[in-house]
C-alpha cells in the first residue's frame, strides 16, 4: 500500500501552483474545475519520487491563521538529494522573501534540514 496523494486547500491556486512548480519542479496537470461546487484543483506531480500534491480551492475556503504546533497534518518534507541542495534551496527560497524558520541544521535525529515558511504559512521542509 503507499499514499497515492496528499491535498492541500489554498485561498490563492495559480500561486501555490506556481510556488511548487518553480521551487520544486512540479509537473502540473490541466485545472479541473467543477462549476456547480466552485471546486478547481491542480495535481502536481514530482516525476523522480512519484509523489503527487492535489491544490484545491473553492468559494467557501477561509484564510485562518493557524497556530504552526496545532493538532494534524502539519508541514510537506522534500529531499532534495544533498545538504548543499538544501543549503542552495533554503538560500533561494530566504532571497525571495519566505522566512526560514530553522536550519539549515542537522537536527536530534541525525537529518540535516531547514524548514520555510511557505506561501500562505504552509511549513516547507528540506531535507537530504
Amino acid at each position: 500500500m503507499r499514499i497515492d496523494h496528499i491535498a492541500l486547500y489554498c485561498m490563492d491556486l495559480e500561486g501555490m501552483k506556481e510556488f511548487f512548480i518553480r521551487y520544486f519542479h512540479g509537473v502540473s496537470n490541466e485545472m479541473y474545475h467543477n462549476p456547480k461546487t466552485g471546486l478547481k484543483t491542480y495535481i502536481l506531480s514530482f516525476v523522480d519520487s512519484g509523489a503527487r500534491l492535489e491544490l484545491m480551492t473553492r468559494p467557501e475556503v477561509v484564510d485562518e491563521k493557524a497556530n504552526i504546533y496545532r493538532q494534524g497534518f502539519i508541514h510537506l518534507s522534500f529531499a532534495v538529494g544533498s545538504k548543499e541542495k538544501v543549503d542552495c534551496l533554503t538560500k533561494l527560497l530566504n532571497e525571495d522573501g519566505y522566512q526560514v524558520l530553522s536550519g539549515p541544521r542537522i537536527t536530534g535525529d541525525g537529518y540535516y534540514e531547514s524548514c520555510i515558511l511557505g506561501p500562505e504559512g504552509i511549513l516547507i521542509e528540506l531535507t537530504v
